[in-house]
């Protein structure tokens, strides 16, 4: 079974927390459903929410925190 993917609406750099002493949003292999944030993407100085969008389990992150991302890349798949 081919996994889902979650792809960033925009171009950025991609972080896992809303802080660096807070917990990541979603850990590697949490469930998700389709309104929970991933992550957020910090384009000049201002932060995007990254839903899920899409219903899953097992979650793995395709880029590191701090990443720099591109519009359309994927940036986690998920069982579905």
């Amino acid at each position: 079974m081919s996994k889902l993917e979650i792809r960033s609406p925009l171009p950025g750099t991609f972080y896992r927390a809303s802080s660096p002493d807070l917990p990541p949003f979603k850990a590697e292999g949490d469930a998700v459903a389709a309104a929970d944030t991933i992550g957020l993407i910090e384009v000049m100085k201002t932060f995007q929410q990254i839903p899920a969008g899409l219903d899953g389990k097992n979650i793995t992150f395709l880029v590191d925190n701090e990443e720099p991302v591109m519009a359309g890349q994927v940036i986690a798949e998920v069982d579905p």
